[in-house]
């Protein structure tokens, strides 16, 4: 085995150089409203770290095997980009190689949550982590040396959290990936509730939940309440279904909503466009009537190429519109 940075010098590297990040997420927003990409690649400063002994660090490693490393390889940062109804933007993902085995992945950011699944099960350093956010949770992991009080979300080749302690950098935490909570107990979503005013008041906090910001939008990411952030997520987030949330079209579904008139819109029912594919369809939560005449209303959506929206709109009220009203069921009133 070789490698080119020894344990001392890893070690000091994980304490003098973390990765600076800020308090909120700082992810960059897709457009449409569910999903699609295409990939470009950027390369990033490598480095391989020594040899590491292979025993267990309390809940983020399996204690039924010890570890090794015989490898290296470079952290390769990629940017996704989705068009859609409102224009193209990038978002970031990160490519990191990994180091030991069997390596617990979790459920949430809490290391206490359960495995959903394991890296390096069969040998040192043999999966690679697809990492599109990042968790201070303020409880330190440490393994040969090595500390951080990070999790990552990784969507590949496991879907769930993993401590950064198992990437095989230098850093504390991973470099040019967004940082979604500040630290103290993971996330929780919101608690599901059948009010009107209770949906417009969860549909509220987005407006201000990125350290006083808007949450960004995203077809690709997930907000730290647990749900999607575009459009349908965000509706599923304020009627409190689960997380991560339905699609537009599965806000139509019969479960979910029904259809209403127009002129019977209510605070929290929903006008949805669930025509097309996930670059056209979109969905807003109605909130008031903004004249007698219902020639405008006031509505809360997540939009693509900006975020969580508070606004006059007119969608449904054109002649020949696609927009139609809904009402969720669970509203009793």
């Amino acid at each position: 085995m070789t490698h080119s940075i020894g344990r001392d010098r890893r070690t000091l590297l994980r304490k003098v150089l973390p990765a600076i990040a800020a308090a909120g997420i700082g992810a960059t927003g897709l457009v449409g409203c569910s999903g699609g990409d295409g990939t470009a690649g950027q390369d990033t400063n490598k480095a391989e770290k020594a040899g590491k002994v292979a025993e267990k660090g309390a809940t983020s490693r399996d204690t039924s095997a010890k570890s090794g490393a015989d490898k290296g390889g470079g952290a390769a940062l990629k940017l996704k980009t989705t068009t859609g109804e409102f224009g193209t933007k990038a978002a970031a993902t990160a490519d990191f190689p990994t180091w030991g085995t069997r390596w617990v992945v979790h459920q949430t950011a809490d290391t206490s949550s359960p495995s959903v699944g394991m890296l390096n099960k069969n040998a040192p350093g043999q999966d690679r982590i697809t990492a599109d956010y990042q968790v201070d949770t303020g409880k330190k992991v440490c393994e040969d040396g090595a500390c951080s009080t990070y999790m990552a979300h990784i969507t590949g080749p496991v879907n769930g959290f993993v401590t950064v302690v198992a990437v095989d950098i230098p850093q504390d935490s991973l470099p040019g990936v967004p940082v979604q909570n500040g630290g103290g107990e993971p996330p929780r979503p919101p608690q599901p509730g059948g009010s009107r005013a209770e949906a417009l008041q969860r549909a509220a906090t987005w407006l201000t939940a990125d350290n006083g910001g808007r949450v960004p939008y995203s077809q690709a990411k997930v907000w730290k309440d647990g749900y999607r952030q575009d459009c349908s997520g965000y509706v599923s987030m304020a009627l409190g279904l689960q997380a991560p949330g339905t699609n537009t079209v599965g806000l139509t579904g019969s479960s979910v909503t029904k259809p209403i008139a127009l002129n019977d819109l209510r605070p929290g029912d929903l006008l949805i466009d669930a025509s097309g594919n996930n670059n056209t369809r979109h969905v807003v939560m109605f909130e008031k009537w903004n004249d007698a005449a219902h020639t405008s209303y006031t509505s809360y959506e997540q939009r693509g190429d900006f975020g969580t929206d508070h606004a006059t709109r007119r969608y449904g009220l054109e002649p020949g519109s696609e927009y139609k009203p809904y009402r969720p069921l669970k509203f009793t009133d």
